[in-house]
């Protein structure tokens, strides 16, 4: 059974994984918008992916006898002044859930409540992940520069990139 307190955390998280998908989908509006294909495809790809952690969070709370809620959403960013500046957001964003996953994993401990605890490791894992995702992919804007060439081959190589290719990249 879920303490109160954990209740609440949990589904606050899960407000926030359903806000990270809205950010992933507008950021992909924005790139299809602009004709980049493959960053919009990607960007699709991860807002699926954030709606699927925010379902695993809603089951969770419903299977330990706690009640997920469906709240309001904040409204994402729909403009960006270059997809650069769009991935940086990006990677910001996924610091911010970071840490949010951390405090999720603070009150787990502080209410003892170790299933909780355990099933959390499964998101500081992915965050992990993320992040190293974002920032190799910032690694590559970095390397392009203002070259519409580079841009060009980024666009149709970011399609390849996987959250664990990046991760693997981390670790070299």
């Amino acid at each position: 059974m879920l303490s109160k307190k954990m209740e609440k955390a949990l589904n606050d998280q899960i407000r926030i994984e359903a806000e990270s998908s809205q950010v992933y989908l507008s950021m992909a509006s924005w790139a299809e918008v602009k004709g980049l294909e493959g960053i919009s495809l990607f960007m699709y790809k991860h807002s699926d992916e954030e709606r699927l952690h925010m379902l695993k969070l809603i089951k969770y709370v419903n299977e330990r006898g706690g009640k997920s809620t469906i709240s309001a959403l904040k409204e994402p960013k729909a403009v960006f002044d270059s997809f650069q500046k769009m991935f940086e957001d990006l990677y910001d964003h996924e610091v911010f859930v970071s840490k949010s996953i951390n405090e999720l994993v603070h009150v787990a401990l502080e209410e003892k409540d170790y299933a909780t605890h355990n099933f959390l490791q499964w998101y500081v894992a992915e965050q992990i992940e993320e992040e190293a995702l974002a920032r190799t992919i910032l690694d590559k804007i970095n390397l392009i520069g203002n070259d519409k060439g580079g841009l060009y081959l980024f666009d149709r190589d970011v399609q390849q990139i996987t959250v664990e290719s990046a991760a693997a990249g981390a670790q070299q």
